[in-house]
């Protein structure tokens, strides 16, 4: 992986950088402490790993986040479909953001609340919000919530790639036709405490669900629109028509086939029925094999990217779109390498005739207001 490639210095491009001085920039998703804890030097050490260098292998550090104008940024603790201790990793991968924050206090704030976004902002920081990617990292207790609420997180992501216990996943067999009774009582626990129900991942009838459920605006904090690219991580239009009665937000995520009909296309023969690879399987060995029969992967673009921003804009409303990057270290789409890139999101938007109002909504005012809502439904 290199650096992100220069953008287009234009008119529109510089108008990004200054609307960026003047409103909080949001990214909904990014897994860097999963980076972290597999990288194979720092093996979860913050202080060996060094995030106040650029990592030209990766995509995320605080030199090209700072570059990329960003006022808040959701980090996720992930905890892989099968851990055998999911709660435990969870914790450990909450420990790991606890000493980000401790060790580059300078660069970071917690990210507790809205305020804390517009305080960091204010400081030249970035808030640092905490979240759990599988909610399998309850581990069947509800008060586990409770537990992860008061340590700071304030996002949690239903499930992963894999259906658990209780939540059907988009990208595995369905058990439940949905979320389980347990399931509901999650969202109802969330809703109490005042964190935000992240729909990514989820099985469309689980997005049904929640809607019906939830007592506060919901998020997709890293996908697309389904009717653009057919994968199943993407949000379907029928889904899509209910999010501006909830009030929540999808958050249009870089991860190259979610964007590029081609690039899911090309992939098919690596993956299952439900779009994710098989456990076990050499990625390298099986996209060599691919692109001996088909020729190389299809790069997704920065401009189709921006057509699904487009698509879910017209789709849902202006109020109800976001940024959800999902870095995690891997390919990503051509003008979209690293935290560098922001920026050239809201210059595409700009060429393309955005106002500034609707830029601000994108950037971070859409998802400020669901962190409001949220912490106002508590209680």
């Amino acid at each position: 992986m290199a650096l992100a490639k220069p953008p287009v210095q234009d008119n529109a491009y510089a108008a990004a950088l200054a609307l960026l001085d003047r409103v909080p920039l949001i990214d909904g998703h990014n897994d860097l402490p999963y980076v972290i804890r597999k990288d194979a030097k720092a093996r979860g050490d913050v202080a060996v790993y060094g995030l106040d260098k650029v990592h030209e292998e990766g995509d995320t550090d605080i030199p090209r986040m700072q570059a990329g104008k960003m006022a808040a940024q959701f980090f996720a603790a992930y905890v892989p479909p099968k851990q055998a201790n999911p709660a435990g990793f969870a914790l450990a991968q909450i420990a790991l953001m606890r000493d980000i924050l401790k060790r580059h206090a300078s660069a970071f704030r917690p990210g507790l609340s809205a305020a804390d976004v517009e305080a960091a902002k204010a400081e030249g920081r970035i808030a640092l919000f905490m979240t759990i990617e599988n909610g399998s990292a309850v581990d069947g207790e509800l008060d586990a919530l409770d537990a992860y609420y008061d340590l700071g997180v304030r996002l949690m992501t239903l499930c992963h790639n894999d259906t658990t216990d209780w939540c059907d996943s988009a990208t595995d067999a369905p058990r439940h036709n949905g979320l389980t009774g347990f399931g509901k009582d999650v969202l109802r626990r969330m809703n109490k405490l005042g964190m935000v129900i992240d729909l990514a991942h989820v099985a469309p009838k689980v997005m049904h669900d929640a809607l019906d459920v939830s007592s506060a605006p919901v998020v997709w904090s890293h996908s697309n629109a389904f009717t653009l690219c057919d994968h199943p991580r993407n949000v379907p239009d029928d889904v899509l028509d209910r999010v501006a009665g909830n009030g929540g937000v999808v958050m249009a995520t870089f991860v190259p086939d979610f964007i590029s009909q081609a690039s899911r296309d090309w992939h098919r023969p690596a993956k299952d029925q439900y779009g994710k690879s098989p456990e076990g399987i050499d990625h390298e060995k099986v996209e060599a094999e691919i692109a001996a029969k088909s020729g190389p992967r299809p790069k997704a673009t920065l401009p189709e990217y921006c057509d699904h921003v487009e698509y879910l804009a017209k789709r849902v409303g202006h109020d109800h779109v976001g940024i959800g990057s999902d870095f995690f270290g891997w390919v990503n789409p051509d003008g979209l390498e690293d935290t560098t890139t922001f920026p050239s999101v809201i210059a595409e938007l700009i060429r393309r005739g955005w106002s500034e109002e609707n830029l601000a909504k994108l950037a971070g005012g859409n998802m400020l207001r669901v962190l409001r809502a949220v912490e106002k439904a508590a209680g």
